[in-house]
């Protein structure tokens, strides 16, 4: 092989080296953690609305920000399902009864693919598929987050809300005072938490 051969592989091979060094350095991925977590359970009933709060979770992402451009390789979140309150201990007990929480302690989101789109002012809005897992029973479903970044601490705000039936997942929805009282079969996760690497 002649010499300048030889000179032109190796240049092309350093502007390539430069290059995705480049774009590794420029989608550098971190491990976003929960640091503050709000999750409200809310649904009907014969009686009235009801609702469910925690405030427990774990929330662990691998994200890229490069510009105005954010990537997710990996999302997952769960929270105890018995750190969900409604301030009213028969309720409470005939939910985690339903939800049936000495086997399947967890209520879990694993995302399996998603798209992030910028919205302007430093907003995202993410649209994925993962599996959702209540009671045991996983499902693959949708999901849409608005993500709020602030460069400051280069923390992320994640809020949306989630709508599904309880008998979906295999959960009969609770009763109380001897049937007197049937809560309905749509309920709705909403969730806001705050993540930072």
């Amino acid at each position: 092989m002649k010499k300048s051969k030889v000179n032109m592989i190796a240049i092309c091979s350093l502007v390539l080296a430069f290059f995705f060094s480049g774009l590794t350095n420029s989608f550098a991925q971190a491990t976003y953690h929960a640091q503050k977590v709000d999750v409200l359970l809310t649904g009907t009933s014969s009686l009235h609305d009801w609702e469910m709060k925690s405030d427990k979770g774990q929330f662990d992402a691998t994200i890229a920000v490069a510009k105005d451009k954010v990537i997710f390789s990996g999302l997952s979140f769960n929270f105890p399902a018995e750190s969900l309150k409604s301030g009213h201990g028969a309720m409470d007990k005939n939910t985690y009864k339903a939800l049936d929480t000495k086997k399947n302690p967890n209520i879990s989101f694993v995302l399996t693919s998603g798209n992030v789109t910028n919205t302007g002012s430093n907003t995202y809005l993410l649209k994925g598929m993962g599996k959702l897992t209540i009671s045991g029973n996983t499902i693959l479903t949708d999901l849409v987050v608005t993500l709020k970044y602030n460069p400051a601490d280069k923390s992320f705000t994640c809020s949306g809300t989630k709508k599904f039936k309880m008998t979906q997942y295999g959960v009969k929805p609770p009763t109380v005072m001897m049937g007197a009282i049937k809560t309905g079969d749509d309920v709705a996760i909403t969730y806001n938490l705050t993540i930072k690497s």
